[in-house]
């Protein structure tokens, strides 16, 4: 008897220790998402009117062709948006279609929020990326490190200037987001008084934004060590304006974001492009796997909270040649 008790203990606890490291396996499979519930997600995001919103599409896109590949039992709703007034009539037909969850990047924050708000207080599970609602009222909110962005881009900007040099700077469009990143890159500048900020202008994010200011910049000074565009579409247009001009004095150009084409360059060895800093437009695809889970109350694998976290900030990582490889995805459009 005893050593059949014996037996019965070993195989209680040799079953318990394959389950704790089935939970901590870090790759889902099937087993761990489908459930036999069926839901429906309605995600809205931005048209894709330049290169990063194009990426936020494409992996949408692609988050929706994987867990349709494991999982039949989620159905999603995809729309595009050219303006907020565009956006909140989608969003207000997904309801009257019965979704379970909405993902959404909203065009702008302050006219989106009261139809997100409206659609929480029906209880839709709500997942919002990139820009903050005026209210916090999500069940989840997904971005980059806006902040983290500007620091990074200048700490490696002011160490290959060599703590001198005379910097022009382009932002985005004039909101939150893009106060962050100006005023961390300034904070850091600033204390360098070697360095030189000549000017810094919004760009929209915009590559014809980028190639006017651009030129307008060549025209004013008569040396520019290096520019900031905090943006890789932007980067674009600075590249052309600058190479069209036949001036040599520009060191280096740094966007931002870590578009394929950029990274790219960086692969290659570009002399004046060199780097950039994450803000990838992938977290669209986080986001549709965050409303899976968290509106069907699951744990992420590893993570031992019963709940989803609430924020998820992802880190400005620097992007060079020793490590671009790593980020870049051929297949896809940004």
């Amino acid at each position: 008897m005893k050593k059949l008790v014996l037996a019965l203990l070993l195989a209680v606890l040799s079953f318990g220790m394959v389950n704790a490291a089935d939970t901590l396996n870090p790759t889902p499979t099937p087993k761990d998402v489908i459930n036999n519930g069926k839901i429906k997600i309605g995600i809205s995001v931005p048209t894709a009117d330049h290169g990063w919103t194009g990426g936020i599409v494409w992996w949408v896109k692609k988050a929706i062709s994987d867990w349709e590949k494991i999982d039949p039992n989620v159905e999603f709703i995809l729309t595009t948006s050219a303006n907020p007034a565009a956006q909140v009539s989608t969003v207000e037909d997904m309801m009257i279609q019965e979704i379970d969850a909405l993902v959404i990047l909203p065009h702008d924050s302050a006219p989106l929020t009261p139809v997100v708000e409206e659609a929480k207080n029906a209880g839709i599970y709500t997942v919002v990326i990139d820009r903050a609602l005026t209210k916090d009222i999500s069940d989840v909110y997904i971005a980059g490190n806006n902040p983290g962005l500007g620091k990074v881009s200048a700490e490696w900007l002011a160490k290959e200037l060599g703590g001198k040099g005379k910097v022009v700077g382009m932002g985005g469009i004039p909101c939150v987001i893009d106060k962050e990143r100006n005023d961390a890159f300034k904070e850091v500048m600033a204390k360098y008084p070697g360095i030189e900020i000549l000017d810094y202008q919004p760009a929209n994010w915009s590559t014809q934004k980028g190639l006017e200011l651009m030129e307008n910049y060549l025209q004013k000074f008569d040396q520019i060590d290096a520019v900031f565009c905090q943006d890789d579409d932007v980067l674009v247009g600075v590249l052309q304006a600058y190479e069209e001009s036949g001036r040599d004095d520009v060191k280096i150009i740094m966007g931002g974001a870590g578009s394929k084409l950029v990274i790219k360059k960086i692969m290659d060895g570009d002399k004046l492009v060199r780097s950039t800093v994450t803000y990838p437009p992938s977290m669209a695809a986080t986001a549709v796997s965050l409303a899976v889970y968290g509106l069907r109350n699951e744990r992420l694998n590893g993570f031992y909270q019963s709940k989803i976290p609430s924020k998820v900030v992802l880190a400005a990582e620097l992007i060079t040649k020793d490590n671009a490889a790593e980020y870049y995805v051929e297949e896809s459009v940004y």
